[in-house]
C-alpha cells in the first residue's frame, strides 16, 4: 500500500453555542473522539480560549490533540455557530461513524466536508517502495 493516509476536513455551521464557547467541551470532544475512531491518543488534548483580536466576535475555543497515527485540530467561533475540524490519520478510519459523532456533540447536520489522501508517494511498506524504486533504476538501464 502507498500513501500516508486520509485527511478530513470538516467546517460546520449552526453548531450549539456552550459546547463551541466551552474550554472543557472541546476538551470532552478532544478526549472523547480518538478512541471511537480507533485511534491512540499519546498526549491529553490541549485547548486555550482565545480573542478576536481586531474582531471581537471571532474569539473562540482551539486545540488539538496528538494521537500515535498523527493528529486531530478544532477551531470554534461561537458567536457564527462556526467550527473547523481536521482529523489527519496514517490509518484508515470510519469516517461516517467520526462525522455522526461530530453532528451529534454540535448539535448540526449543516457540515462541509472534503477528504483528500495525505502522502499518495509515501511507501508504508518497504519491500513495495525497494520494488518501486528498482523498477525505476532498471528503466534508466
Amino acid at each position: 500500500m502507498i500513501g500516508f493516509g486520509p485527511h478530513l476536513m470538516v467546517d460546520g455551521y449552526k453548531g450549539n453555542y456552550s459546547t463551541l464557547a466551552s474550554v472543557e467541551a472541546i476538551t470532552n470532544f478532544l478526549d472523547t473522539l480518538p478512541e471511537k475512531i480507533g485511534m491512540t491518543k499519546i498526549m491529553p488534548p490541549y485547548v486555550f480560549k482565545y480573542d478576536g483580536g481586531d474582531k471581537p466576535e471571532d474569539w473562540g475555543v482551539s486545540g488539538f490533540v496528538i494521537i500515535a497515527e498523527s493528529h486531530i485540530s478544532i477551531h470554534t467561533f461561537p458567536e457564527k455557530g462556526y467550527f473547523s475540524i481536521d482529523i489527519f490519520s496514517c490509518k484508515d478510519f470510519n469516517m461516517d461513524e467520526a462525522l455522526d459523532f461530530i453532528k451529534n456533540y454540535f448539535g448540526t447536520e449543516d457540515l462541509e466536508i472534503r477528504t483528500t489522501q495525505r502522502g499518495t508517494e509515501f511507501p508504508r511498506d518497504i519491500s513495495i517502495a525497494t520494488s518501486i524504486t528498482d523498477a525505476q533504476r532498471n528503466r534508466l538501464i
